[in-house]
Parts: structure tokens; C-alpha cells; sequence
């Protein structure tokens, strides 16, 4: 609703859209919606990004990716991950690990991200993609153990922790991420004058520190970065939902 507001909205540069990785998925899970994300908005910069973990139950046997991929070869299907959500960031990063690891493990979609948390504790389900800020604290609390995390190269505060891609998938990376969009048609001084704006204030001390106390990575792209980005997102999770069958009904 948010970005088909912004989409028809005077391209004055005083009406913006701060949107997150639905904004990539959504094109290709809902083929009638009332924007073009293409067409229709100017990408200003990537804000931020923050990678998943992949975490399982403190008692789980599972100690890596290798663990995990060979028990769901000897019992497919058997492996359940769960997820906040059909078409989510966490949904869609466990059918990317599933298509790259070539394995079955069977999806449990939740009502939000902290009831399926809330399971994978008590050991309902055996796995789940969730990002560093919400299954961070149980990782460092004992309550999970991380496996890998999903970032092109492993990260301040989980040096610790191998990526997905080094642990034998190559080339996977999953980050949730926010950006900033204007209408498209906004004038290009004006796009400018936002990008310039909010590069500054992603570099300030003041955002670096709240960053880093939420656990996130600020970016603060250019434009065009920016949108080689979406373009590339978008084009990744289209083969994904493909591949994968997914379907919002």
C-alpha cells in the first residue's frame, strides 16, 4: 500500500519510500501489483543491511552446513526449517540453501518471526534463516547455535561464525536490507541533493553507533549502485520462485 502511494505521488522529492527485500520478491509472488517497481520509483541508496543466521536448537546434533545437508540427504523431507512467512526474507533464503545444497527440507511458515524462534528453541522445528538482530541474542545467550551466516563475507561480531558460501554453497548471499525510493520522474537535482543527504547521515558517528548497537550494517550507496542492486535482487528471488513453485494464495 506504502509503495503504491509513493508510486503515484507528486515526483517532488518530499514524499519517499523507505522499503525493504519484499520490494525484490514481491514483482514475482504477485503479478498484479498496482506499481511497476522498474518503472516507477528512483532508487536513492541502500540504506542498510543486515545478514540471517543459520541457526538451530542449542541441543541440536547439527554442528554445520555439511551436518545439516547430509542428514536432509539421508532423510528428505524428514528436516523441517521454519520462517516468519510464506515469501518472506527467511522463507525464500532456505529454498535458495535447499536449491544450492540440492536437498528437501520442509517448510513450517509462522505468523511472524519470534513465535517460529520461539519454536525452533523448544525444538518443534530443526532449523531456520533468521536475521543476526532477532536470533543474535539467543545465539550469544546459548539458547541456538549458528551454523553460518548468510553475508558474502563473515562479519564484525560473528567473525566467528563461517558464511554459507564458504561452508559449500558457493556464491549464496541473503541479506534483509532497507533503501530509499522517489517517484520516478523526481528531477535529478533533487534525487542528487537525497542521495548526497543520506549517504551523509548513513557515514555520520551518530548513525554509525546506532547501527552497531542494532547490529546492522550501514551502507549508504550511490544511486546507480543502488540500482544494479534491485535489479540484481529482483532477478535472483524471480529464479528462486520459479525454481521453487512458491505461490501467495
Amino acid at each position: 500500500i506504502g509503495a503504491a502511494a509513493v508510486a503515484k505521488a507528486p515526483a517532488d522529492g518530499y514524499t519517499l519510500l523507505l522499503d525493504a527485500t519484499a520490494f525484490t520478491v514481491n514483482p514475482s509472488l504477485f503479478p498484479k501489483l498496482p506499481f511497476d517497481v522498474a518503472k516507477d520509483f528512483a532508487p536513492i541508496s541502500l540504506v542498510l543491511q543486515v545478514p540471517l543466521l543459520l541457526v538451530v536448537p542449542a541441543s541440536s546434533p547439527l554442528q554445520s552446513v555439511a551436518d545439516l545437508a547430509k542428514a536432509a540427504r539421508a532423510t528428505p523431507g524428514r528436516l523441517t526449517y521454519a520462517s516468519a512467512g510464506n515469501g518472506g526474507a527467511q522463507h525464500l533464503a532456505g529454498e535458495l540453501f535447499k536449491q544450492g545444497e540440492k536437498i528437501s527440507l520442509t517448510h513450517i511458515p509462522y505468523r511472524g518471526g519470534a513465535p517460529a524462534l520461539t519454536d525452533l528453541i523448544g525444538g518443534q522445528v530443526d532449523v531456520m534463516f533468521s536475521a543476526t538482530t532477532a536470533s543474535g541474542p539467543f545465539v550469544k545467550g546459548g539458547k541456538l547455535r549458528a551454523l553460518a551466516i548468510t553475508s558474502a563475507q563473515r562479519t564484525e561480531g560473528w567473525e566467528q561464525v563461517p558464511t554459507v558460501a564458504e561452508s559449500g554453497v558457493p556464491g549464496f548471499q541473503v541479506n534483509e536490507w532497507n533503501g530509499l525510493f522517489a517517484p520516478a520522474g523526481t528531477p535529478q537535482p533533487v534525487l542528487q541533493r537525497l542521495e548526497a543527504e543520506t549517504r551523509a547521515i548513513v557515514a555520520s558517528p551518530e548513525m554509525k553507533k546506532r547501527f552497531a548497537e542494532l547490529g546492522v550494517q550501514g551502507v549508504g550507496s550511490s544511486a546507480a549502485e543502488f540500482q544494479s542492486f534491485v535489479k540484481g535482487e529482483t532477478a535472483k528471488w524471480a529464479q528462486v520462485v520459479r525454481t521453487s513453485g512458491i505461490r501467495m494464495d
